[in-house]
C-alpha cells in the first residue's frame, strides 16, 4: 500500500501530542507500506513551525518521499478545481495534495476528509 500524508497529520505527528495518530503512524511506518508527502505540505508545516520543532520537522521530512507536482499532477487539480472549486470552496492546494495521491496510485491520510470531495480518491483509514 502507498500513503500519501497531508499536513494535518504530520503537524500531530512533528507534535507528538495525539496518542491515536502516533500509534496509527507507528503502525504505518512498520507496515512496510510507502508513505508519501506532497510539496504542498512541506511548505505548510514549514510556514507554521516554530523554532523548537526545527530538528523533528526535518528528521520527518527525511525519512519520507516527496512526490512532484508534475504536468500530470496539475492537469489532474485543474480538473478537480474546475468540479469542485465552486461547489465545495476547493483550494489549489488540497487540490494539488489530492491529485498528487491520485497521480501516486496513494490512499490520503488526513483528518479533514470535506476538504476532499473527490469521488475517485481513497481515503488511508
Amino acid at each position: 500500500m502507498t500513503v500519501l500524508v497531508d499536513s494535518d497529520i504530520l503537524i500531530e505527528v512533528s507534535r507528538g501530542r495525539n496518542t491515536e495518530i502516533l500509534a496509527k503512524w507507528d503502525e504505518l511506518s512498520r507496515s512496510g507500506s510507502a508513505v508519501l508527502y506532497s510539496p504542498i505540505t512541506e511548505a505548510e508545516l514549514w510556514a507554521g513551525a516554530r523554532l523548537k520543532e526545527t530538528a523533528s520537522i526535518t528528521n520527518l521530512f527525511g525519512a519520507l518521499t516527496c512526490v512532484s507536482i508534475d504536468s500530470h499532477t496539475g492537469r489532474q487539480a485543474g480538473l478537480y478545481i474546475q468540479q469542485y472549486g465552486k461547489s465545495h470552496a476547493l483550494e489549489m492546494a488540497d487540490a494539488l495534495i489530492a491529485a498528487g495521491a491520485i497521480v501516486n496510485r496513494a490512499k490520503l491520510w488526513t483528518r479533514n476528509r470535506q476538504h476532499f470531495p473527490m469521488k475517485d480518491l481513497s481515503f488511508f483509514q
